[in-house]
């Protein structure tokens, strides 16, 4: 909801065009289920709010920063290129930019998998801690 207030509040001020809508709403669909469920087992994990914060602030922030989001990563030397894709936020961050701009910094077929792959595991995960009971029962 909020990416789309914000998109639509740009809309009043810069005039943009999205090069492939309907992927854009796929992304976004995508990568907010994804980021919920993530969110929910790391609200599992968490005992107390210092450790509910650990991992936006210290993995969550860095891998959004390190991944391409102000930057493109082909403007990387080579070896710090191949260690950018190890970072699954690039992957989420390519395929926006590809809906929006029609150019990724990577495959775009690679990035829907690998957004699909992230998505997977946090349902598997998910359905692991339902199934179980992990910290839901007493």
């Amino acid at each position: 909801m909020l990416g789309l207030l914000i998109l639509g509040t740009a809309r009043i001020f810069v005039p943009y065009e999205i090069a492939h809508p309907w992927w854009m709403v796929a992304f976004l669909l995508l990568t907010a289920v994804t980021f919920s469920l993530f969110g929910f087992i790391i609200g599992l994990w968490a005992d107390n709010f210092q450790k509910l914060q650990v991992v936006p602030m210290l993995v969550v922030t860095p891998l959004t920063f390190l991944g391409g989001a102000f930057y493109s990563i082909n403007m990387l030397p080579p070896l710090w290129q191949k260690i950018t894709l190890f970072n699954p936020v690039v992957y989420l961050i390519s395929g926006f930019r590809w809906s929006f701009y029609g150019v990724a910094d990577v495959n775009v077929a690679m990035s829907i998998g690998m957004t699909f792959g992230f998505l997977t595991i946090c349902l598997i995960f998910v359905w692991w801690v339902f199934k179980t009971g992990y910290k839901i029962r007493n």
